[in-house]
């Protein structure tokens, strides 16, 4: 930031209400792109000001009119100027990511959690899964900060769950969060491309968000978009390729009752018309029912 602009703002700005005023404005005007967890400048704005002051992430209305120390106006300018000028998603200035009410820790060395296999995971898949005591085991490939294995160990209280990823810096990431909730006797990590580290391994569950966006996007993306792990995004022209590898593998891991749910984001054409054989069923998910597909292993034998 420009010093001279600085220190005007940070003269200026007396309030919490001034600064969100101050931070939407900054962001309309850099033209930011949302979709790591806001939709909207002022979402995002009430976001970071709340975190960056330590307050209740959903209680601004009772601080709007207090006023900030100078070193607290510093923080949000920071964190502002951070926001605009670098482009950096929320989720890494904050090291923070919500996927409904569980927050997990993030970093740069993986995706901004955003899946929506987590809202079918909240219902324990039903009515997929009748019985969610009776599920003993589950895989989630691609699991880059953890957050779905997580999920699923809160899902299936009784399951074993491996949680496996190409980089070991994501499982870094993952390890840290699967601490954090207490996880580590339940979840087991597993460095591994897709399924080659998984040898003879079967479960009653596969989940997968792994990457799905086809070249074209990659190459179009928001500067936002960029910080995020190139390899946890595309996936060949098509944005298909590691799918694909899913689809041809997962019967022989998976038990004779098991199933595979995979997020393939809008890829739904795409892959029916390269699998017009397999009977996806396509779950609904708050953005509609072409995001997330489900197959029973015997769709696949």
């Amino acid at each position: 930031m420009n010093i001279n602009y600085f220190s005007e703002a940070s003269a200026s700005l007396k309030t919490l209400r001034d600064c969100l005023r101050f931070a939407v404005s900054r962001f309309y005007e850099a033209e930011l792109s949302f979709g790591h967890g806001s939709e909207s400048a002022f979402d995002e704005a009430t976001y970071l000001i709340l975190h960056t002051l330590h307050l209740p992430l959903d209680q601004l209305e009772p601080f709007l009119d207090a006023r900030l120390t100078q070193s607290e106006i510093y923080d949000v300018l920071d964190i502002i100027e951070r926001r605009t000028e670098q482009r950096i998603p929320a989720a890494y200035l904050t090291n923070q990511a919500w996927l409904g009410d569980l927050s997990f820790y993030v970093d740069e060395r993986v995706i901004v959690p955003r899946s929506f296999i987590a809202e079918l995971l909240r219902e324990q898949l039903f009515p997929w899964i009748e019985h969610p005591e009776k599920v003993a085991s589950v895989l989630d490939l691609c699991t880059g900060s953890g957050c779905l294995a997580i999920l699923a160990a809160h899902a299936f209280p009784f399951a074993a769950i491996d949680a496996t990823d190409i980089s070991a810096d994501a499982l870094d990431v993952a390890q840290y969060n699967i601490t954090d909730y207490g996880l580590d006797d339940r979840i087991d990590l597993i460095e591994s491309d897709l399924f080659a580290g998984i040898k003879g391994k079967r479960y009653d569950l596969i989940i997968s968000n792994p990457p799905y966006v086809d070249a074209e996007t990659v190459e179009a993306f928001p500067q936002e978009y960029k910080h995020e792990p190139e390899l946890a995004l595309g996936s060949g022209q098509d944005g298909l390729d590691a799918t694909r590898i899913i689809l041809d593998n997962a019967a022989q891991h998976l038990t004779e009752t098991g199933i595979l749910i995979v997020e393939i984001g809008h890829n739904r054409d795409a892959l029916e018309a390269a699998y017009p054989t397999l009977p996806f069923t396509w779950l609904d998910v708050s953005a509609g029912d072409e995001f997330v597909f489900m197959l029973h292993r015997n769709d696949l034998v």
